[in-house]
């Protein structure tokens, strides 16, 4: 059976069809084989509308509605502005910028895709200007645009909290540190290269100028504090600090900047439903596939017989990585999650692990995924927003990936880095 669902999935991938195509396709046929017959057909589709019932969920559109406001607002400009106002002159200082301000960026969209957007159009044609190549440029965008999905708030984590039941709260504080450190990572590579190729350096800012770029950031720099704050705090939930975000958001692009005006609101209301659209669809789907594989013991039976459940915690850590990276350099990142998380469910329990450890470093995979070729959807997003072809898109991008994937196994070997803040943010 597991043959049959797999070859079927690949199959209409090969043919174009639309993930969520492939993967209801599969679970018909893994349900008809396992219950001989269609007839209570209504059990599959319980289980997909169980997949989009938590209400959890609801902190994903909140959070795809606030970035697109901001992202046609001023918020990233201003943040942006900020952070060139400080660093920019150094040597690698536009690259270093660029790295920071997808940082920041994260911190108030949770989106890759978005930030690619918000940053990469205002600080592209600048990087190019100073004498950074495309291939360059184009990497640091893609792969900076990782850290939005580990700095809180995250899709990823969202989704991955929802499926396995793990505190979204806590998996939002344990993502901090590992951004921090990638954009550490970068941040490095960025100087380095700046000297290596002799770049020029951006004339330095006053401190006058550095103090205006504060005063003009200080509105969009709320969104974290809502965030990280108020579930630090225990004044939110992450479903109630992402309806505060999208009322923050409103207020700051439509009152405070007046850079939105109520025409707009169609426009951002059709462009966040769309998107949610699609992912609740993914959500759905991938549930009613989930349910399948699982009712089947499926995940146990793959597990057992390339000896998961002996190898012990490292090695199935090291496992999912694996997994989880090249199955997100083919298959759009939200898929992976819904499938794979329930796959390696067993062997996360079997072994003692954090499950908050595993979201993180499931969430670092899928980032890494999302930007490698040869399907990775941050690398089409470039394309399509930068207009470049194919292989001016990837061909700076092993550098980052080399970097992202240390990352990881900084954190299997040191998994405080994740967990320092979780267990001081949540400590009885």
């Amino acid at each position: 059976m597991t043959t049959i669902m797999v070859s079927t999935m690949i199959a209409l991938l090969l043919l174009g069809f639309p993930m969520m195509i492939p993967l209801i396709t599969a679970a018909a046929i893994g349900f008809y084989m396992m219950f001989n017959g269609l007839g209570q057909m209504d059990t599959l589709i319980q289980q997909m509308m169980a997949g989009i019932r938590p209400a959890s969920l609801i902190a994903v559109p909140m959070f795809i509605l606030a970035a697109d406001i901001m992202t046609r607002g001023q918020s990233a400009n201003r943040l942006i502005a900020m952070v060139m106002a400080f660093i920019g002159h150094i040597k690698g200082g536009l690259a270093v910028s660029t790295a920071a301000s997808c940082t920041l960026f994260g911190a108030v969209s949770g989106s890759t895709q978005a930030t690619v957007v918000a940053v990469g159009s205002p600080l592209r044609p600048k990087m190019l200007k100073a004498g950074y190549s495309d291939s360059f440029t184009l990497a640091l965008i893609i792969n900076a645009s990782d850290i939005a999905f580990l700095i809180p708030p995250s899709i990823g984590m969202i989704i991955y909290g929802v499926i396995s039941g793990t505190s979204i709260g806590e998996l939002f504080i344990a993502g901090i540190g590992p951004g921090l450190l990638i954009l550490l990572m970068f941040s490095a590579y960025c100087v380095a290269y700046a000297v290596i190729k002799d770049v020029p350096t951006e004339a330095k800012s006053t401190w006058r100028e550095r103090l205006s770029a504060v005063q003009q950031a200080l509105w969009p720099l709320g969104f974290p504090v809502i965030i990280v704050g108020g579930i630090y705090g225990g004044v939110f939930s992450p479903t109630e600090a992402a309806a505060a975000c999208v009322l923050y958001a409103v207020l700051l692009e439509f009152v405070v900047f007046r850079s939105l005006k109520m025409s707009d609101i169609y426009a951002v209301a059709k462009s966040t439903g769309l998107i949610t659209a699609v992912v609740f669809i993914l959500v759905a789907v991938g549930n009613g596939f989930s349910w399948i594989i699982s009712f089947a013991q499926i995940p146990q039976a793959l597990l057992e017989a390339v000896g998961i459940n002996e190898a012990g915690p490292t090695g199935v850590l090291i496992a999912i990585c694996i997994s989880f990276f090249v199955a997100c350099m083919f298959v759009d990142p939200i898929v992976v999650i819904l499938v794979l998380t329930p796959i390696f469910a067993p062997a996360v329990a079997s072994t003692g692990l954090d499950p908050v450890l595993v979201g993180i470093l499931i969430t670092l995979q899928v980032a890494i995924g999302s930007a490698t070729p040869p399907f990775g959807c941050d690398i089409f997003t470039a394309i399509a927003i930068f207009k470049r072809p194919y292989w001016d898109v990837i061909r700076g991008t092993p550098p980052f990936v080399f970097m992202l994937i240390l990352a990881a196994a900084l954190l299997i070997m040191f998994p405080q880095i994740a967990l320092f803040l979780r267990d001081l943010a949540f400590a009885d």
